[in-house]
């Protein structure tokens, strides 16, 4: 086993994921050393200069093990669960006894107390905790992801939800990966700082669906649903409220308009433009 004085500074969490495993790739090409901390150890990526090492998000004791000794932790919010902000709580309080320095953490766009899109709140009380541990912090507040919107689509090719004419500025996982990744390469730069990471565009899931007919080859549309009709077109799932709540609250966010404004920070971190959603489309997709 690997001692613990020879483990690298940082620790990636989420690398078995589409996000955390393209920031952990990028950072393995640029030669940066990393610890990857995953639920299960076969599970992740074999890259140059990361070691593996099994957490959980609840567990505090084990997160305060692997935890020792590092200095930076890039955070990637734990998957999507009731009890996900108090898995939260206990990592950040385990990272801030095991000595971690700063946390960069992925958030959300227009986080708030009172965001509309429920999970959004969630990141709001991620970032209070952070900010109360002492530690130095850099906070991602992405947009919903472009790689997100083909999947609205039904089987029948119709997105449907209750998002109105609101605009949502969606921006790719990769322009977030690249973003975190030059953050993580050099955090003393960004302590104490808020990036807010859009795309280049505001559309509206009814320019989505043209977007998504002219480049994918398949006919969508979109169908405006009431709040009420949305409940109801879900229901099926037997999912928990709080998951439907979630899934209900992501349109009426966009409708809202509070998914809606450009920001320049992609391109001031990474030096690119982030990606439009046809330029999303037109590359080749894995």
């Amino acid at each position: 086993m690997t001692s613990v004085p020879t483990l690298p500074d940082l620790a990636v969490t989420g690398s078995t994921g589409g996000l955390g495993g393209m920031v952990a790739r990028q950072l393995a090409d640029a030669g940066t050393a990393q610890r990857l901390l995953v639920r299960d150890a076969g599970r992740a990526p074999e890259l140059e200069g990361a070691v593996p090492l099994v957490f959980s998000y609840a567990d505090s004791a084990l997160a305060g093990q692997v935890l020792e000794g590092a200095k930076v932790l890039f955070m990637v919010s734990a998957a999507e669960a009731e009890d996900r902000l108090e898995q939260h709580y206990s990592f950040i309080d385990a990272a801030a006894g095991a000595g971690v320095q700063h946390v960069v953490y992925t958030s959300f766009y227009g986080a708030a107390p009172d965001a509309t899109f429920t999970l959004a709140r969630d990141h709001y009380a991620t970032e209070a905790r952070i900010r109360a541990s002492g530690m130095d912090f850099t906070f991602l507040r992405d947009n919903f992801y472009l790689d997100f919107l083909p999947l609205l689509a039904g089987q029948d090719g119709v997105i449907r939800g209750p998002a109105g004419d609101g605009l949502v500025s969606a921006v790719s996982r990769e322009d977030v990966a690249r973003s975190a990744v030059t953050i993580l390469r050099d955090p003393a730069l960004h302590v104490g700082t808020t990036y807010n990471l859009t795309g280049p565009e505001e559309i509206s899931l009814g320019t989505a669906a043209e977007v998504l007919t002219a480049h994918t080859g398949r006919t969508v549309t979109y169908h405006p649903e009431t709040v009420e009709e949305a409940y109801a077109s879900r229901a099926s799932y037997g999912a928990p409220p709080w998951q439907v709540d979630a899934w209900v609250s992501t349109y009426t966010a966009i409708a809202a308009g509070e998914l809606a404004g450009l920001s320049p920070d992609v391109r001031a971190l990474t030096g690119r433009d982030p990606l439009s959603l046809a330029e999303f489309l037109a590359q080749p997709q894995l």
